[in-house]
């Protein structure tokens, strides 16, 4: 039974406080993505909805541009896999301008506040009515709500500013901080939500979750065929790195690696490749790159130049007089693929914000963390994001592992070679591939007491053999390509053979960078 609405003194009364956060889609989703979700979506017409009223909203709406609300609404960077009531299409449809929505009678656009560049699809508010403190920027969510693109919130919006505007203590807002607090419902929907959840990865081919029956089930078929989809996608990658073997193996490590837990500041886990001696005239690393972003569910490509480091902004930062959080480059959802591109670099000279934006780049790969900038201080938030290098020579950025490519065979055309390896993959297999490098990083893995022993008598044999060439890094190193290793192999503890495999392939790494330091004269 309710109370009345002016008994606020009944013992029945509840108090509680609601959440807004600012989401968006996914950051660099792939298109394979999208199609798929799009193709499972169960969406029926909305019985309330009728498309002169939703259109009369846009005509109404550039009347009134962007009203405020009295109420504060924290903004969120990234998040927002929204589905349910949601209707994906009408709503890409109103925000399909990317970063800026521009209404003929507006003064400035409304910027979405998308952290990647060119990114288009809805941006929402989602209100969110209980346990919204379980979840943290740049997490990504699965919503259930009503939405609401009913202008009639703007004209209320518009009525509470008039009214409050006669008393200058009820209305503190800037009218940038009402721009950005309150747009247009037609611009960017709200969402009441009914139940929220965090996703563990946004793969349409796989489970949502991984602990129920059915979803074992799933796990426990794959798994039973891993060896030959492993083997195909170890020869696709082959392929793609133009012939080499040891480059495509540790690709795969590197695509399926993941921050599993972090000691102090460390993160335990993180697998940053640098792939160098790429040929720089052939556009090898875009083909490259479109190759991997069909395989991962995101990904971005940061072409590194001295223009686009000192002209664009990389890390978050606060705009006080809007009030709210400005989204960068490298604001990203956990396990999206980010290759950095250095072979079009060149000499030039880096001003203030490009000296920032590779300090961030560098801080991002060696403890997976973003700093914030709050004009005054900065706040470091942690991420979990997979960095690829591809380089000429050694990267300028730090890196986990240097893998020096060598060719075995050069296309005369670059990119009908490239396009001719994926209409060459089955549709089928190539979502194996997909399934694969998403159910992999999942796992758990173990190192028995066992294998603990005979690794560290192991170590301390190389160590008597090679005392100066052999460290603590090393063996760090050959512990985390052995996890993957047999990760990659559907093991889930280190065996005495995946540990022997883990030093092959160190050993071979080694001796190709050496090699390539003896041809040139130089540190690579």
């Amino acid at each position: 039974m309710w109370a009345s609405a002016g008994d606020l003194n009944s013992p029945q009364t509840v108090t509680s406080e609601r959440q807004t956060f600012y989401c968006v889609p996914v950051p660099g989703e792939s298109a394979w993505v999208k199609e798929i979700s799009a193709s499972q979506a169960r969406v029926s017409p909305s019985t309330s909805y009728t498309p002169s009223r939703h259109k009369r909203s846009y005509e109404e709406d550039e009347d009134m541009d962007l009203h405020p609300s009295k109420q504060k609404e924290q903004h969120m960077g990234s998040g927002g896999d929204i589905h349910g009531c949601v209707e994906p299409k009408r709503l890409e449809t109103e925000a399909s301008a990317g970063h800026h929505v521009i209404s003929p009678n507006c003064s400035p656009p409304l910027d979405l506040n998308f952290p990647l560049p060119g990114e288009k699809g809805p941006a929402c508010l989602v209100k969110i009515y209980e346990s919204w403190e379980s979840f943290k920027v740049n997490d990504v969510l699965e919503v259930f709500g009503v939405l609401s693109v009913d202008p009639v919130l703007s004209i209320v919006n518009s009525e509470e500013r008039d009214s409050s505007s006669l008393d200058p203590m009820e209305c503190m807002d800037t009218m940038e901080e009402q721009r950005v607090h309150s747009p247009p419902a037609s611009l960017v929907p709200r969402i009441h939500v009914i139940l929220a959840q965090k996703l563990q990865h946004i793969n349409p081919l796989l489970p949502a979750c991984l602990n129920e029956e059915e979803s074992k089930t799933f796990v426990s078929n794959f798994m039973s065929e891993l060896s030959p989809v492993r083997a195909e996608l170890l020869g696709f990658l082959t392929h793609a790195l133009l012939g080499d073997s040891l480059a495509a193996e540790y690709l795969i490590l590197h695509l399926i690696s993941t921050v599993y837990g972090r000691r102090d500041v460390l993160p335990l886990g993180k697998f940053t490749v640098n792939l160098s001696g790429c040929p720089r005239s052939s556009a090898f690393t875009e083909h490259l790159y479109r190759l991997i972003q069909q395989l991962v569910p995101a990904s971005y490509h940061l072409r590194m130049s001295i223009e686009s480091m000192n002209h664009s902004r990389f890390i978050p930062h606060k705009d006080y007089t809007a009030n709210r959080l400005v989204s960068g480059l490298l604001q990203l959802a956990s396990n999206t693929s980010l290759v950095i591109d250095e072979t079009q670099l060149e000499q030039g000279q880096l001003d203030t914000a490009g000296v920032h934006n590779v300090t961030a780049l560098g801080n991002l790969i060696t403890w997976q963390k973003v700093d914030y900038d709050f004009n005054y201080h900065r706040m470091e938030f942690p991420c979990n994001i997979n960095v690829l290098i591809t380089s000429e020579g050694r990267s300028l950025l730090p890196s986990d592992c240097q893998v020096h490519l060598q060719p075995q065979i050069i296309p005369p055309n670059m990119e009908e070679y490239m396009s001719s390896l994926l209409t060459a993959v089955l549709p089928s297999v190539l979502n194996k591939f997909r399934i694969y490098l998403s159910l992999l990083r999942l796992l758990d893995y173990s190192i028995s007491d066992e294998v603990t022993k005979a690794v560290e008598e192991d170590f301390v044999e190389m160590r008597k053999n090679n005392p100066e060439s052999v460290t603590a890094d090393d063996l760090h190193k050959m512990l985390l390509v052995a996890r993957f290793l047999s990760l990659s192999a559907g093991q889930t503890t280190l065996s005495r053979e995946r540990w022997l495999r883990a030093k092959q392939l160190e050993a071979l790494r080694k001796a190709r960078l050496q090699q390539q330091q003896c041809v040139n004269g130089n540190e690579l």
